[in-house]
């Protein structure tokens, strides 16, 4: 008799770690594959530092097929083309397909670049940090602009869901040109669709507005919220401050010359536009066991997850999926994976709760938010040197962990356990 088959789509932070985990709870009792559309692995949180030569790319890099191999874990680099989601099937880019009995989707997100005119490192004005290709091309631009400096303009565009990003690298930017002796040289502007600043899509944590802000007043960087990105010229962005009722409160005409602006997301073409699995930007929807209740048999994790804003915002502000958060979401699909397979319902739900280290190149702030959306149990937030060093040391852990093809050894559970920080709800 055939075992059953588990396909887990999108090898990124969350589905690399979904398909060594759920391979280690199902334990041979059904095959697992890995498709992807790369045989690499990229940490996608040490960008920033790639942006400006802190890390090469291949530094922060993993060649997944030996380890897959090792693991004895199916792995493709096809790519997935469409889900036939009706017929539980699968479709590559090379036309071929395959089927499977459960799926996993961790594809990431569409990034939205072509929503606003002039947005973005493909035949827009900005650059990008949200993949390691971008954050290359990224360091290349910010070499010609040292030769050069001028203003610059960093933040999140309307319908962002992931601001820790922009604050780091606005504040790296920030540490690197003070080490170059060119701070003097650039004006710097922050803009946020956040409706202030520290809101990070999770209407604050702790007290990272009053963190953030003095951060930013103490390195002179200015900063807009409530913006709405109209359109970007060459050298040149226009912002309009939204009031509470919708009218633009007052326009920004913004000269620059480097700019990195994170863009809405998206769900990927590959799962878009499915009746019952997806929402109108092509998100999964999933219950509180991570499945989505219109196709049982499909689970999903990550940022293509659809989650809700925490509140009405005068522009529209997205719920980030932070790394803790997303490997909540892992452990619970694998528990519940492995009930299925034993003839149970499944239990399992994911705290989706927060910990987030935003390093500042010579500092940084970090939070933990129990659980991400409010109101929390726990609702902390700290800065320090310390917060740097630590992001250091977590980057080498988690990329040793994906070049072990471990989900999470023994002494990471033993230290959540002792910070009383859990992944599934008791």
């Amino acid at each position: 008799m055939d075992k059953p088959k588990i396909v887990v789509l999108g090898a990124g932070l969350g589905g690399t770690i979904a398909a060594y985990e759920i391979n280690a709870a199902v334990k041979a009792r059904a095959e697992v594959m890995m498709v992807s559309d790369s045989e690499t692995y990229s940490f996608v949180p040490s960008n920033p530092w790639v942006a400006v030569r802190w890390r090469e790319p291949e530094a922060i890099q993993v060649h997944l097929p030996p380890i897959f191999a090792k693991k004895k874990i199916g792995f493709t680099a096809v790519g997935a083309k469409r889900l036939h989601a009706s017929e539980k099937r699968l479709e590559f880019n090379d036309g071929t397909s395959i089927n499977y009995d459960y799926l996993v989707i961790s594809t990431g997100p569409d990034l939205a670049f072509d929503e606003i005119e002039g947005l973005g490192p493909h035949g827009g004005h900005t650059v990008s940090i949200c993949q390691t290709a971008h954050a290359s091309a990224a360091a290349e631009a910010f070499d010609r602009f040292v030769e050069n400096p001028g203003p610059i303009v960093v933040g999140a565009v309307q319908g962002a869901s992931c601001y820790g990003p922009a604050y780091e690298f606005a504040l790296i930017l920030d540490t690197e040109l003070r080490r170059r002796k060119i701070r003097d040289k650039v004006p710097m502007t922050f803009v946020t669709a956040e409706p202030y600043i520290g809101h990070l899509g999770l209407d604050g944590v702790g007290d990272t507005k009053s963190l953030l802000e003095s951060e930013m007043r103490e390195r002179h960087i200015k900063w807009i919220t409530n913006a709405r990105v109209a359109k970007i010229d060459a050298g040149l962005m226009h912002v309009e401050e939204i009031a509470e009722g919708g009218a633009v409160a007052r326009t920004h005409d913004l000269p620059f010359s480097f700019s990195m602006m994170l863009p809405a997301f998206r769900g990927v073409p590959a799962v878009r536009d499915i009746a019952g699995l997806t929402n109108p930007r092509g998100f999964i929807l999933v219950d509180k066991h991570q499945r989505n209740p219109a196709f049982p048999e499909i689970f999903a994790l990550g940022v293509c997850v659809a989650i809700p804003p925490t509140g009405p915002t005068p522009v529209p502000v997205g719920v980030p999926k932070t790394g803790f958060m997303i490997e909540s979401m892992v452990t619970a699909i694998a528990a519940n994976l492995a009930m299925i397979l034993d003839g149970k319902e499944p239990t399992a739900e994911a705290t989706w709760n927060a910990v987030c280290l935003a390093d500042f190149g010579d500092g940084g702030v970090a939070f933990v938010a129990q659980p991400q959306i409010p109101p929390r149990n726990v609702n902390w937030a700290a800065s320090g040197k310390w917060v740097h060093l630590a992001k250091i040391g977590f980057e080498k852990y988690f990329l040793r962990k994906v070049r072990k093809g471990e989900s999470e050894p023994f002494y990471e559970k033993l230290a959540l356990q002792v910070m009383g920080i859990r992944k599934l709800r008791m």
